[in-house]
């Protein structure tokens, strides 16, 4: 191996003559020891032309004001031309980024009410007067479905309400009322019509009913506010040109309610919230994703594809971590801040999660992970809330949504997220992407005990269920019925639900009233751990007594031996009636990761082709090579992987001249990956060993480190009015501590090939932390054609004093711009390595 120091394969006379690499020392070649001391010339002769007027004043007697005087004039001029540039460059800024300006200051600056929001919605004020306009009918069709559809299921879902009536059923004047609208044009099928409609209902309605005779209620006013999505799908080349329209809330919507009569009750908070709750429940249940509303227009559209259509993926979140939370926890009458005891919750449609408490933690680590299926993207979103767990009521800690579009475009995210609604505060997370597939070669079973397939269930309809135990097959051969049974009142009314169980993941359906045939119409998802051995229980239970009336096992494996992985048929149900059916649609789908385009693409140069055959015995280059090491370790992109070693990358070979470097899968264990032959080649030279401290060994603290040595994260773009390339030093985190407080840390780049102290660039130190802020920004001017063949050498530097006997590096990142699009700009965290080192 070439970190070892022995047998060290030649590689050009260049490289052989300018350095040899013995344990940690390094020796340079006469070439840069003549380069060193012309730049410390240079230095001097400059520090020689500004102290010599001096001097000479002092020589010639002259007043000490003339040199005052002079550099008065030299600041000013400095600080008026930092002022031009910052004019200039907050304007080009302004131009660049306009829309998110305005509404930044608009919000902040100008303290606008909290109502007032600028959506990147279009106006219909059109459909608005066509809402009006109908509105008086949509009343008429409202009163006939309550009174004839939901006021017969209100009287059967409850002994107690078998006499309830609607007296009266007004919806107001006030119509509903489309405050935005929003068409996609992108990621959506070529034959549907997606639209976002925020919808407001501010209106006087009046609805009286009749619980009982003597007890009354009603409603005189109700605010709903929530955004509903509209899909036309199929489009057809026939009348009426749409197939049926599908609508449900992505989110659950906002109710509040103006209660009458005996409910007057209800408006106390406690029982306001839990009547309010209830109603929403309702609404979620049939309106809200998963359920869905359809309306078919044409016979040949099927309604469990329009009610209940395959989801479009599965995103696994994991939960990582938090830092810099705020304290909630305060003693002493609010005197001494604590901590807090943070937890998280994440929502996605109806479904929400629970993390656990760490306590009294402002930086906690969960590591948990979560799988939600998503149905719309984009549109649905992860709602995550932080708390701080307390005895009475949990104080918020922010909030953070992100929407399921942005990890569908982006396969995978691995980043920090600021926390919404308070100080400060960030939450780590992960997130991957699963499209879902019908190739049951596929399938790869997950050792870690997460899901690697989705099975998505359809309920439609069940038939000739029997009544009781008398009607079961069993329990008619040649058997006496039970006295128990010979004395119960045989039920007039058969009210049944469904009950799907994969092993301890169950769900259950709606109630079906008073039917032998009932329909419930209505879809279930499961995610699937191991399709060899686990089987979907299917039981028909009745609602009152919870008593079975009929069971049915499928077996997931049989899925995978049938076309498309789905099965739709009516399944004969065991231990019920002798033609006791269930009518379901049963249908797997592999989960798997469509990786992105490689977006490293190396041409290597002749002399690379040349060197790449001698490093090996045989002519033949492994990738666990020093030689590959080195040609990938030149150019991080931000799409690389920085948590893996050299020897598990993968290499694609399209041609002879172009290779396709793929970034190996992380590891949990981090180590470094560099040895310090190959980061010092000619094409990838790191500018740093040229300072005076790197000629020396690191810290012992550093040198025996394993694990991370921190990230960075760097904004790099191209203003194309201003001909200059832009390097925004953001932020650091996890840096390597070098005491008990902390880091003193700095950050120095080289605009490659300029690699001279004259070009060095450097941040202000951040004292005394591992997570520095920095908000630096460096201008070089430069062309985008020019730009795009050069390199950033980036290193973060301790910042102490008196260290010149040891290495200052903390760790060190190279950056090919010919691997970004500096036109669009790009945020990226990347890893920091030490070249160097011994493993």
């Amino acid at each position: 191996m070439a970190s070892t120091g022995e047998d060290v394969p030649e590689r050009g006379p260049g490289l052989a003559d300018s350095m040899s690499i013995h344990g940690s020392t390094e020796k340079l070649s006469p070439s840069a020891v003549n380069r060193i001391m012309m730049e410390f010339l240079m230095y001097f002769g400059r520090a020689l032309l500004i102290f010599y007027p001096v001097y000479l004043t002092g020589y010639l007697g002259l007043s000490i004001s003339w040199v005052v005087l002079c550099m008065v004039m030299v600041t000013w001029w400095k600080k008026n031309r930092q002022w031009k540039d910052a004019r200039i460059g907050g304007a080009i800024h302004f131009l660049d980024n306009e829309t998110s300006v305005v509404n930044k200051e608009l919000h902040s600056a100008l303290q606008m009410a909290s109502w007032v929001h600028f959506p990147d919605f279009e106006k219909v004020e059109w459909l608005n007067k066509v809402l009006e306009q109908a509105w008086p009918f949509f009343g008429m069709y409202m009163e006939k479905l309550l009174k004839e559809n939901i006021q017969p299921a209100i009287r059967l879902s409850s002994s107690a309400l078998k006499m309830f009536t609607f007296t009266k059923v007004h919806f107001g004047h006030l119509p509903l009322r489309i405050t935005g609208m929003k068409a996609y044009t992108d990621e959506v099928d070529h034959r549907e019509v997606v639209l976002d409609l925020n919808i407001c209902y501010e209106s006087d309605v009046d609805i009286d009913a009749e619980v009982q005779p003597p007890i009354k209620a009603g409603v005189k006013g109700l605010k709903l506010q929530g955004m509903m999505r509209v899909i036309l799908e199929p489009l057809i080349g026939q009348a009426p040109l749409i197939g049926g329209v599908t609508f449900f809330f992505i989110r659950r919507p906002t109710l509040q309610i103006n209660w009458t009569g005996m409910t007057n009750l209800l408006d106390s908070p406690g029982f306001s919230s839990l009547s309010e709750g209830t109603i929403m429940d309702i609404i979620a249940s049939l309106m809200v994703l998963p359920n869905r509303m359809c309306i078919p227009l044409i016979d040949q559209v099927k309604v469990d594809q329009m009610r209940f259509p395959l989801p479009r993926g599965v995103v696994r979140v994991h939960l990582l971590e938090a830092r810099d939370l705020v304290a909630k926890d305060t003693y002493m009458m609010g005197l001494v801040k604590g901590k807090s005891d943070p937890y998280a919750t994440l929502r996605v449609g109806n479904r929400q999660v629970k993390s656990k408490t760490v306590k009294e933690n402002l930086h906690p680590r969960w590591n948990e992970v979560y799988e939600f299926v998503v149905h719309e993207a984009p549109g649905q979103e992860l709602e995550l809330e932080m708390y701080d767990e307390d005895t009475d009521k949990d104080d918020s800690l922010g909030t953070f949504n992100l929407d399921f579009g942005e990890v569908k475009k982006k396969i995978e995210m691995d980043q920090w997220f600021p926390l919404v609604g308070v100080q400060n505060g960030e939450v780590h997370l992960k997130l991957q992407w699963f499209s879902l597939k019908s190739e049951p070669e596929l399938l790869r079973e997950s050792s870690d005990g997460l899901a690697c397939a989705m099975l998505a269930v359809y309920l439609d309809n069940a038939s000739n269920l029997p009544k009781d135990h008398s009607e079961m097959t069993e329990h008619q051969k040649h058997k006496k019925p039970a006295k128990e049974a010979r004395l119960t009142k045989r039920a007039a009314t058969l009210n049944s639900y469904v009950e799907f169980a994969i092993d301890k993941d169950v769900k259950k359906s709606k109630v079906a009233y008073a039917s032998k045939d009932p329909k419930w119409e209505e879809g279930f998802t499961f995610f699937v751990h191991n399709v060899k051995t686990q089987q979907l229980m299917i039981q028909v239970k009745e609602h009152d007594k919870k008593t079975q009336l009929g069971i049915f096992n499928l077996p997931l494996s049989r899925l995978l031996d049938t076309s498309d992985m789905t099965l739709d048929q009516r399944f004969v149900l065991e231990r019920s009636g002798a033609n006791s059916q269930i009518q379901l649609k049963a249908t797997l789908r592999i989960l798997t990761v469509e990786k992105p385009p490689p977006t490293i693409i190396l041409n290597p140069s002749p002399q690379d082709k040349k060197q790449i055959p001698q490093t090996n015995q045989g002519g033949k280059a492994p990738a666990s090579t020093p030689a590959v090491a080195t040609s990938s370790s030149a150019a991080l992109s931000p799409n690389t992987n920085p948590t893996s070693t050299p020897s598990t990358a993968s290499w694609d070979t399209k041609s002879r001249s172009d290779e396709i470097w793929r970034p190996p899968p992380s590891t949990p264990n981090m180590r470094r990956r560099y040895d310090s032959q190959s980061l010092l080649s000619d094409n990838s030279i790191a500018s740093s060993r040229f300072d005076l401290s790197d000629g020396a060994s690191y810290p012992e603290a550093i040198s025996k480190h394993q694990g991370s040595f921190g990230e960075i994260q760097l904004t790099v773009r191209y203003a194309s009015l201003r001909n200059k390339l832009i390097v925004l030093v953001n932020s650091c985190r996890n840096l390597f501590r070098t005491s008990e407080n902390g880091t003193d840390s700095y950050v120095r780049l080289y605009f490659l090939p300029d690699q001279t102290w004259i070009h060095r660039k450097r941040t202000q130190a951040k004292k005394r932390t591992v997570n520095p802020v920095f908000n630096h920004k460096f201008e070089f001017d430069v062309s985008l054609q020019e730009a795009q063949t050069r390199k950033l050498d980036v290193s973060v530097k301790n910042g102490k004093m008196f260290h010149s006997r040891e290495r200052k590096d903390i760790g060190m990142v190279m950056i090919d711009l010919s691997q970004l699009e500096l036109a669009k700009g790009v945020t990226e965290w990347y890893e920091l390595t030490l070249p160097g080192l011994k493993l």
